[in-house]
């Protein structure tokens, strides 16, 4: 153990020690990331100390831990500019994450916003201010009691203006009513892009998010998202390709399914100055510190409860990053 928080805090040394020229996106539904207060206006009642699962104050610490120590690994060398998070309770938390951790040697900014979650879990962006600096954000809403499509616009210090949509639509638990809850949510995206296009049609967008769904599904087709090159003004979907070799992000009843993504649109995909990305920019992290292995079930992830039982784990999904190359 010792070991490897030496490592962890050399890793973390080196990754703010140095600026990279590439510009690194991550992504990660960090599952329940609720403090251990409860909160009178949402049903978080279970997150606390006397609620079903205990939530205690130690608890709370450990998986703050565990999420940092995520960004840091996944960074492999220099920490994410831009971290885009679901499943998160309040700005508490994200306070507790970016300023009392070894994260706080990054320097990150928050952009967060109340969602209208029932349970009270939101979306929210975390940034480097030496790498990017937030020129305006929104959280648009995505449907009735579920979490906003959060927007950030910014610039690098090179004055690339990359705008972000952080999403996490509605899961699959009520069927057909939910695949509408989905639809709605794809439905509000297009909108949102398609006026990004039409003010720009070489405007540099990048969609990252928990949808709940496959690259190839009803609501995802919504956006229209390509794959092969025709041109700007339009998205293009950078993980098909993890789809095509059967690799997922989370794991249920027993098969992976991918359903977090990143979109881009076509500027940041096909220019040949600035910032650009391809398919192989695009990776699912999945450190063996993030998955446990059992009689029966094999390969899955070490969650933070397994049904009622606290493990002491990370997440339910494995975090997804995309490396934007300055040419």
């Amino acid at each position: 153990m010792k070991l490897a928080a030496t490592l962890l805090f050399a890793m973390l040394a080196a990754a703010t020690a140095c600026k990279a020229e590439d510009f690194k996106v991550m992504f990660y539904n960090v599952e329940n990331f609720f403090d251990t207060f409860d909160d009178s206006l949402t049903s978080d009642e279970a997150f606390t100390p006397f609620g079903t699962n205990h939530w205690t104050w130690e608890r709370f610490v450990r998986k703050r831990n565990n999420i940092y120590k995520t960004i840091v690994a996944a960074g492999k060398g220099s920490l994410p500019d831009v971290v885009g998070l679901c499943e998160v309770e309040n700005r508490r938390v994200l306070r507790q994450l970016a300023e009392q951790t070894p994260l706080s040697k990054g320097n990150y900014g928050i952009v967060h916003y109340d969602s209208p979650d029932r349970r009270g879990i939101d979306v929210a962006l975390l940034y480097r201010r030496d790498s990017f600096t937030v020129a305006a954000s929104r959280a648009h809403p995505a449907g009735s009691r579920t979490r906003d499509i959060l927007h950030v616009k910014g610039f690098t210090p090179h004055n690339d203006t990359l705008h972000f949509f952080v999403n996490h639509w509605p899961s699959k638990g009520g069927g057909a009513a939910s695949e509408a809850g989905r639809m709605s949510a794809a439905a509000k995206l297009k909108t949102l892009v398609d006026s990004l296009f039409s003010e720009n049609i070489n405007a540099n967008i990048c969609i990252m998010g928990d949808f709940n769904d496959y690259p190839d599904s009803r609501p995802i087709s919504l956006l229209d998202a390509k794959r092969e090159n025709t041109g700007a003004g339009h998205l293009y979907n950078m993980s098909v390709h993890l789809q095509d070799e059967h690799r997922g992000t989370i794991k249920f009843q027993g098969r992976w399914e991918l359903i977090d993504l990143f979109f881009v649109s076509g500027n940041l995909r096909f220019n040949e100055r600035g910032l650009h990305c391809s398919p192989s920019s695009v990776e699912i992290f999945q450190a063996d510190f993030l998955l446990k292995t059992s009689v029966g079930e094999g390969v899955s992830l070490h969650r933070t409860y397994m049904g009622p039982r606290y493990a002491g784990g990370f997440s339910d999904h494995l975090p997804i990053l995309i490396v934007f190359t300055r040419l």
